[in-house]
């Protein structure tokens, strides 16, 4: 059964996003996806969904929905929260980490995330029609999405109504990225950076400048030297998302999901996959430190990361929103305890 969800403001920076789109990176179309799988995984799981279904990433202003068909579940992951007006004129909030069922003519209004990347998550996913395999928004192209857009308001969402309403929702405890710095492998063109400039990597804390987005942070801090001006450019090779290359001026660029296919400065070092979801949480002036890792230890985190969030998943419970009584848990409960009568004792 199909649900609909009419955006009534789309807020700022919101997109929908999947896991990506993979096998066209030949012809020049980045991967994209989601900033933060682990985060969109998170807030897939709270409604039902496999992981890497479509849902909208939030970057800024939240947007806002009315549902038009339900009921449909929703979740958020991040640091925001939301407001659900009810039809019937009540009002409840939804706290991040907890789903929630909505009902025709049911509005929900996300807040502002408060730095990071958050997510909204619907039952069944956002159905819109794929592009290239994928339902991930790529603006640079105008593909996937809606128009290949940020949302706006007018638009109208498919997902997937509920068959019933349980009048049951499912909370976790908010997923906690690793910590400490975060982990690279060197290279590919670490020797086209002077004696000793690796070392000074990730010996040194760099900071986020605000000069960044889905498709990378620049990062501010002593300038890494290239052995000579000739080898800070090089002809065009492959990049992902993960790389950190080096223009002219020594100042990293961290590459992120919408980067492009190739580029032409040296890359120093690769973030491992495994912290990739930790860059989409950073902030403008947050400071960032790295450390190397080699191939078997980034494997070897990438398993344990996988295994986390099994057990992460594995520890969604369920709870009863305000306002609704568990029948069945009541009469199956002894209320009264040590009486056989219920008449007042007999006093002298």
């Amino acid at each position: 059964m199909i649900g609909w969800l009419d955006v009534i403001d789309g807020g700022l920076g919101n997109a929908i996003q999947d896991a990506g789109r993979y096998g066209y990176r030949h012809i020049g179309v980045a991967v994209s996806g989601f900033l933060d799988p682990v985060f969109a995984a998170c807030a897939n799981a709270l409604v039902g969904n496999a992981g890497d279904v479509a849902a909208i990433e939030i970057r800024g202003l939240g947007p806002s929905f009315r549902v038009r068909q339900g009921p449909v579940r929703v979740a958020l992951t991040g640091a925001l929260s939301a407001s659900i007006l009810r039809h019937g004129g009540s009002r409840q909030d939804l706290d991040a980490w907890h789903s929630a069922t909505l009902e025709a003519g049911d509005i929900l209004k996300c807040g502002a995330v408060d730095g990071g990347t958050a997510y909204l998550a619907v039952s069944g996913g956002i159905d819109v029609l794929p592009q290239l395999g994928s339902r991930a928004t790529y603006q640079r192209a105008g593909i996937g999405g809606i128009d290949g857009r940020l949302l706006a308001s007018g638009d109208a969402l498919p997902c997937r109504r509920l068959s019933h309403n349980e009048y049951r929702e499912y909370r976790a405890a908010p997923w906690q990225h690793a910590e400490g710095p975060i982990r690279v492998m060197s290279g590919p063109q670490a020797d086209h950076f002077a004696d000793g400039e690796l070392e000074r990597l990730l010996a040194t804390p760099y900071r986020v400048t605000r000069d960044s987005d889905r498709m990378g942070m620049r990062l501010e801090g002593p300038a890494l030297a290239h052995r000579s001006p000739a080898h800070a450019d090089i002809v065009s090779d492959a990049v992902t998302p993960g790389t950190l290359q080096v223009p002219g001026n020594g100042q990293p660029i961290l590459l992120l999901a919408d980067c492009q296919t190739v580029g032409g400065y040296p890359k120093i070092a690769t973030v491992i996959r495994a912290d990739l979801p930790r860059l989409a949480q950073c902030r403008a002036g947050d400071p960032l430190r790295f450390t190397a890792v080699d191939l078997p230890e980034a494997l070897a985190i990438q398993h344990h990361e996988t295994e986390r969030l099994a057990r992460w998943q594995n520890g969604i419970g369920t709870y009863l929103p305000a306002g609704y009584l568990d029948e069945a848990a009541l009469y199956t409960c002894n209320l009264i305890d040590g009486m056989v009568r219920a008449e007042p004792p007999i006093r002298d």
